[in-house]
């Protein structure tokens, strides 16, 4: 059997470990954005980089030379900003780019991207845009051959990991394989001893359940979930069951996690029908959280919750009433790049 990365002393860091950098692939696809939103989309990103450059650096995937030169004109700062040119199809770097992982150095796992299920056969390129961000990196690359998606998953840092049954378990990404075949990927790919299920995910994602909307880990015992406290909300009921599960869920040395609840932002829809809008799809940078806000009232109280569970950094409010348009906001089109330090 070859080595896995647990074999050889790798492990997925928490997101709130120090990173080297942070990729964005800039927005410019027309049938996520049209042309009426992707200007306002382009500022939530300047905003991005402006944040995250205060501590690390960010890279950002542009496709061409003269797409490099009229990003940068948006920019403000970027002393901290790199541009690589290589071609995607689409902002959801969280998705299809490479995982990473760390021991006394880096390495990559490269999971398959189907697109979510092999919804959008336009996106599918993006799993070969992730083979060249890997590929480009000079780091050793694992390759499990089954279909994950970065925002399916959150980790601890200390051998806990969140996902739901509804995307893990669906049948449009690896059927053959039931969650103690998952569980052995995981572990033996991410360095993880316990995983967390969850049930379903949020309305309007289609992504099929991705966790970065209804759980995150804010600390090594200690869990954000997402709350709906209106019952005749749709998103009520399922993610009331996911509280109660965290509720009732031990880490894997016994201990209980700290659960708060984080306010769900109600219903924001579009022509098309509802999107999948929630402040838990923050980003945990060096010196800032960024954290997604939609104009309601309950932007106050996440940003509130968010500010006591992370009180090390600055927590930036990123108005994301354009990006969600696009079925994602700030987790999804981020990556993490551990640092070695």
């Amino acid at each position: 059997m070859p080595p896995t990365p647990l074999s050889l002393g790798y492990r997925m860091p928490a997101e709130w470990e120090k990173h080297q950098a942070t990729w964005l692939s800039w927005p410019k696809d027309p049938n996520t954005f049209p042309p009426d939103i992707l200007p306002s989309v382009e500022s939530t990103f300047a905003e991005m980089v402006g944040a995250l450059e205060e501590g690390e650096e960010v890279w950002v995937l542009v496709d061409d030379a003269k797409t490099e030169s009229r990003v940068a004109s948006l920019l403000k700062r970027r002393e901290r900003v790199s541009f690589h040119r290589l071609k995607t199809v689409d902002v959801w770097v969280r998705d299809y780019g490479p995982t990473y992982v760390k021991g006394r150095d880096l390495a990559l796992v490269k999971w398959v991207f189907n697109a979510w299920g092999n919804k959008y056969e336009d996106l599918e390129p993006d799993n070969e845009a992730g083979e060249r961000i890997a590929n480009s990196s000079g780091l050793e690359v694992f390759r499990p051959g089954i279909v994950l998606e970065g925002g399916s998953i959150d980790v601890n840092g200390r051998g806990c990991l969140v996902t739901t049954e509804q995307c893990l378990l669906n049948p449009n990404r690896n059927p053959k394989l039931g969650k103690r075949e998952l569980e052995a990927v995981l572990r033996d790919y991410l360095g993880v001893g316990a995983v967390i299920w969850l049930g379903r995910g949020i309305e309007g994602d289609d992504t099929d359940g991705h966790v970065d909307d209804v759980a995150r880990f804010a600390g090594p015992r200690s869990l954000t979930v997402a709350v709906e406290p209106d019952a005749t909300d749709r998103n009520h009921a399922a993610l009331e069951e996911n509280r109660r599960l965290l509720v009732d869920t031990v880490d894997k040395d016994g201990h209980d996690f700290d659960v708060v609840g984080i306010p769900m932002p109600g219903a924001i829809g579009n022509g098309d029908g509802r999107l999948p809008a929630s402040h838990l799809n923050f980003y945990v940078g060096n010196s800032c959280l960024l954290v997604p806000t939609f104009g309601g009232e309950s932007d106050r109280k996440a940003l509130k919750a968010l500010e006591g569970l992370f009180p090390r950094r600055e927590v930036v409010g990123i108005d994301c009433r354009a990006l969600v348009y696009g079925l994602g906001t700030l987790h999804c089109v981020t990556q993490q790049v551990p640092s070695v330090d």
